[in-house]
């Protein structure tokens, strides 16, 4: 390993380093891509949960556009219950299900057809709301009249139908049908390129929100963010109690696309959201916004996440199609932290064979990342660092010379282990920390391995520092990371608290 490193950065360029890559060369044994599984009534057990996490699955999410407290409340606990089973740090996220456009119930909840070129009126009058028919159906968006223009566009149910605005009324549109589909009651309406006034926090998402403080949550992964006043929205909502839970906020419209720069500057971290992103913008247009959202990601040191279907067709399939698996590869040379899996885990036939496949990929594309070019890419594109970022990135260095087998890092708010998975070391960052809370959210960081030190703090601060380093050493021995007279970086601060650290020390294991 120690010679392919060396190998490894004497190149000069991601051309010459691809040149290099072998399909008989065995990939990386250690993931650093974190896997979040969506868990549904399929998964929703203790012994499901502990296979997912076995295969691979870091972070459980629940999907709050379905299901009741009730519910979500024994997905908490059957999770809580596998990591404690298991031994191992389980993240928990609660996605929001965010503002968003429905349409009313059809007449008797029977399908309709709709055919290529008929009209359809889409009227916001609530006396229509549960009785919809091919000529009439209810949108629960009252401005719909006031932001839409004749020429526009609506699509309805994942885009599967779509109409064209032809008249606008005071509480109607009239619109004609571009393809033909069939449609059902309660559907989702999607309308691109409009600025949809509706708040960005709803009142089942207040309550989804308190729900989520009180059980103790790790994030909020929060929907349809258009602009940074949403974030602090989803922040004041979560209060002084649920102040440490991480916001990652959702793109997924031109709105969120627009205003990217500011909702990155408010959030914790990022998820391109390529369901709706895919809707509201042409799909050709998906795989720039994805580069693009990654990428200032990397830069402000931000975890980002890329989801939706990912191994879609493992939902029904045991092996998932050639283009899926180049989606999960490029997703994670892109810069990804971490990728998602949706239906795939929440109803599959497949769950832990999804878990399985999409942690192979990973390992795949992370063997073929050019490790050099982005450290240097990374350290000249980042204006005015903080201090604790500056050791960050002069540790990454340290390791990359050294060709350290792992990198400790001693931390408290997570701050440090976040910078250092920033400069993308090719050697896993062991992160220890006392706050069960810190370990958890280290998941959304590519490369970190929470430890949770649970040892009491002792009178002598330098004989702990060592017992916590001494601890991480274990952990990575004991999993096959590091073996003795390998390099070890160790970064720590010069006193307990979070913001202090300025001390950067290179160990042989014994």
């Amino acid at each position: 390993f120690v010679r392919f490193l060396r190998i490894f950065y004497k190149m000069t360029s991601t051309l010459e380093h691809r040149t290099t890559l072998d399909i008989y060369n065995s990939p990386v044994e250690y993931r650093k891509t974190s896997i979040i599984c969506t868990i549904g009534p399929k998964t929703n057990s203790v012994e499901k949960l502990k296979a997912l996490s076995v295969a691979g699955m870091n972070i459980v999410r629940m999907n709050f556009s379905h299901g009741s407290h009730e519910y979500h409340k024994s997905v908490l606990d059957n999770a809580r219950k596998a990591a404690e089973e298991l031994n191992v740090v389980l993240a928990i996220a609660l996605d929001t299900k965010g503002p968003e456009i429905r349409t009313g119930l059809l007449k008797d909840d029977i399908e309709i057809d709709l055919k290529v070129g008929q009209e359809l009126i889409v009227t916001v009058n609530p006396a229509r709301s549960t009785d919809g028919d091919e000529n009439t159906i209810y949108a629960d968006y009252t401005n719909l009249p006031k932001v839409i223009s004749a020429g526009g566009l609506i699509y309805i149910d994942d885009g599967l139908i779509s109409l064209e605005v032809l008249e606008v009324g005071d509480d109607f549109v009239k619109t004609r049908v571009v393809n033909s589909g069939r449609l059902g009651s309660r559907k989702g309406v999607n309308l691109p390129d409009v600025n949809v006034d509706l708040p960005a926090v709803s009142e089942k998402d207040k309550k989804d929100l308190i729900f989520g403080v009180e059980q103790g949550v790790d994030m909020i992964f929060a929907s349809f963010i258009r602009k940074a006043s949403d974030v602090r929205e989803v922040r004041d909502v979560l209060g002084e109690q649920g102040k440490d839970i991480k916001i990652i906020s959702k793109i997924e419209n031109h709105e969120g696309v627009r205003n990217f720069d500011e909702i990155l500057a408010e959030s914790d971290g990022i998820m391109v959201a390529r369901g709706d992103l895919g809707i509201e913008i042409a799909p050709q247009k998906v795989f720039l916004a994805q580069k693009m959202i990654i990428a200032k990601s990397n830069i402000a040191g931000k975890p980002v996440i890329c989801a939706t279907q990912m191994l879609e067709s493992m939902t029904f399939n045991p092996r998932p199609t050639r283009a899926e698996v180049s989606d999960v590869a490029n997703a994670v040379l892109d810069g990804s932290d971490c990728v998602m899996l949706s239906g795939e885990t929440a109803k599959g036939n497949y769950p832990e064979a999804a878990v399985a496949m999409m942690a192979n990929i990973c390992r795949e594309a992370e063997s073929a990342l050019f490790r050099s070019s982005l450290y240097d890419a990374l350290r000249s594109a980042t204006k005015n660092p903080s201090q604790t970022e500056v050791i960050a990135c002069s540790a990454v260095n340290a390791a990359l010379e050294s060709n350290a087998g792992a990198m400790i890092v001693l931390t408290t708010s997570g701050n440090s282990a976040r910078y250092l998975a920033k400069y993308r070391p090719a050697c896993p960052i062991i992160a220890v920390t006392r706050n069960a809370h810190t370990a958890r959210c280290c998941h959304l960081s590519r490369g970190c391995h929470p430890l949770h030190y649970t040892k009491d703090r002792g009178n002598d601060w330098q004989e702990d520092v060592n017992a916590r380093i001494k601890a991480a050493i274990e952990l990575a021995t004991n999993k096959g990371l590091i073996k003795s007279g390998d390099s070890v970086i160790a970064v720590q601060g010069w006193q307990g608290g979070s913001g202090y650290t300025n001390t950067i020390r290179l160990l042989t294991v014994d």
